[in-house]
């Protein structure tokens, strides 16, 4: 919520006060000058304080040589005191358990996460991502002003729209047609149909952000359409699982497993499968080619837990692993938020480089996925069948 530049911590006001004694007197002093202005906050976690009782905390501090005036509308520096009662509201000590002491840096954005609510979104679909989520991507892309950032399963453009809000230009693909254009049947409750009007592009609109919007295509992720070269900042995007969107690419009826060549002929495009695995390496694959030297790849990479090693993370000789953070989904699957950097320049070489290492074979786990997921419920409704026959 906060950034504080901490001086002092303890389990006790006497522990905090010799803490604070004991911070260095020239980090302290630039802001305690004569010529500034400061005021002192106290927050209480798990408990409120009178104001008499948190005037005489602040009195306490008065060994700090403050040589500003005070001012509580409008000060230069912020001080903070942060006191922490627990967790528990029905059982709350009578001194706190944690004090802390320092300057106050800088809020963070939390407001984002109502303002940018998918409950008040214009055009949703089944899997649109929650905006908390969608910011921690763009956080974690370094999303900046006038980056190019791109989402290749863009969906409903949820990812798009907390880059934008950074300032980047978006665009995505994807090979829902229906899901591009705004049309069909409608995923918000008591909603039919999609109206005229749902589409990414009303959703920038509705936060007036469509300036950025470059623009969105249908295309299958498994062929690129986009001329060679480094194209993107940042790529950030959320594969499909094969749980509430299907896994899919374009194929034919004529096409063979020996070649990928694309025929002359006029023929009628199939959707086939799409392994997971499949759609992770063209991911990669695509990241090295596409990306600016440095931009970086965001997605989730969903996981079996009982099964989960660090091996199973697909690599690229021209990406480097920034972080790996896990999301519950339930007790035996997660997805895994993957943020990876480009640092090598891709080459002819690196086109199927992940054949070559030995290493491709942990990653087929990823293909069955939907069934390991849909496991737990099967066994869930199994056991439920055999209480009830009790």
């Amino acid at each position: 919520r906060s950034i504080f530049e901490l001086w002092g911590h303890g389990r006790s006001a006497g522990e905090l006060y010799a803490s604070l004694k004991n911070y260095p007197m020239d980090k302290m002093l630039p802001y305690l000058q004569a010529d500034s202005t400061y005021k002192v906050h106290i927050h209480t976690f798990n408990k409120t304080l009178t104001q008499a009782q948190k005037i005489k905390k602040i009195d306490a501090l008065e060994f700090l040589p403050f040589k500003g005036k005070v001012n509580l509308k409008n000060p230069e520096h912020i001080f903070w005191i942060l006191e922490d009662y627990g967790m528990n509201p029905n059982n709350v000590p009578e001194e706190p358990f944690h004090l802390y002491f320092g300057r106050w840096i800088a809020d963070g954005q939390r407001e984002l996460i109502e303002s940018y609510s998918v409950k008040k979104r214009h055009f949703i679909g089944n899997t649109s991502m929650d905006a908390c989520l969608s910011f921690i991507m763009a956080n974690h892309g370094r999303v900046k002003p006038n980056d190019v950032v791109y989402d290749p399963f863009v969906g409903t453009g949820g990812l798009l729209i907390s880059s934008a809000h950074f300032g980047a230009y978006v665009c995505g693909t994807d090979i829902d047609y229906n899901t591009i254009h705004g049309l069909g049947k409608a995923s918000r409750k008591n909603q039919k149909w999609r109206g005229p009007d749902e589409n990414i592009r009303a959703n920038l609109r509705q936060y007036g952000l469509e300036k950025y919007y470059l623009d969105a295509l249908v295309s299958d992720f498994s062929r690129p359409i986009w001329r060679k070269g480094m194209l993107f900042d940042v790529i950030i995007t959320d594969p499909p699982y094969g749980i509430r969107e299907a896994t899919r690419r374009t194929g034919s009826q004529k096409e063979t497993a020996k070649t990928a060549e694309r025929s002359t002929e006029n023929h009628i495009f199939v959707s086939s499968n799409y392994h997971l695995s499949d759609i992770f390496f063209d991911l990669l694959k695509f990241a090295a080619e596409y990306l600016v030297m440095g931009g970086r790849l965001v997605y989730w990479l969903p996981t079996y837990r009982p099964e989960y090693t660090e091996e199973i993370i697909p690599r690229h000789p021209c990406l480097k692993l920034i972080s790996n953070c896990e999301q519950m989904l339930s007790s035996h699957t997660s997805r895994r938020l993957i943020t990876m950097e480009k640092v090598k320049e891709f080459k002819d070489q690196d086109q199927n480089s992940y054949l070559l290492d030995g290493q491709y074979t942990p990653y087929r786990g990823h293909n069955s996925f939907r069934e390991k997921y849909f496991s737990g419920v099967t066994k869930r409704i199994a056991k439920e069948e055999k209480d009830n026959q009790k």
